[in-house]
């Protein structure tokens, strides 16, 4: 039985719900994926905020129609598509489909789309390589620690120096002053 009008209009409207979320779109071929890979791969991809949605390429072009930001997708519409939307962290989704491909080797990455621009297979992985979220959160917060640490240091090496530069003015007077004595 196939689906009703009003049913793919809500899958319609569902997908353009979604993408208008979404910050990355990917597009990998899935055919020969079992039910129990594609819920693995959703499973993996959770973590990261990324919607797997395996729908009709005709539907999602439907989604996509009327939204400028999303219309280079139109070109990877073709075959057996599962859209990966993803919603923010797109390096810990990227790394999480790549783990899910070396386990299964069954999908093959087609592109994506990212701010209306199209991207191929090696746009994407190095996407991925960049770091997560918390990775980069994390290294601009050692940055930030380590220069208040500087600051610090210098701030109190002030006072330090300027206490040893009026040692040496007060030890160079009273030098100067027993010289002057003894003549």
């Amino acid at each position: 039985m196939g689906r009703t009008l009003e049913d793919k209009q809500e899958i319609v409207a569902e997908l353009k719900e979604t993408l208008s979320q979404s910050t990355l779109a990917l597009v990998i071929e899935y055919q020969g994926l079992t039910v129990a890979e594609i819920t693995d791969l959703r499973r993996r991809l959770r973590p990261s905020g990324t919607v797997c949605k395996v729908t009709k390429n005709t539907l999602m072009g439907i989604a996509i129609q009327d939204q400028e930001k999303w219309q280079p997708l139109s070109e990877l519409l073709k075959g057996s598509s599962a859209f990966l939307l993803v919603k923010e962290d797109f390096s810990s989704a990227i790394k999480a489909y790549q783990d899910f491909q070396k386990a299964t080797k069954k999908t093959e990455l087609r592109g994506g789309v990212m701010e209306g621009r199209l991207l191929k297979e090696n746009d994407v992985k190095a996407l991925g390589d960049l770091p997560s979220k918390e990775q980069l959160m994390g290294q601009i917060a050692g940055a930030i620690n380590s220069l208040a640490s500087k600051i610090a240091v210098g701030i109190n090496e002030v006072p330090g120096s300027l206490a040893r530069a009026l040692q040496a003015v007060a030890e160079a007077e009273k030098g100067g002053s027993t010289e002057t004595t003894a003549e």
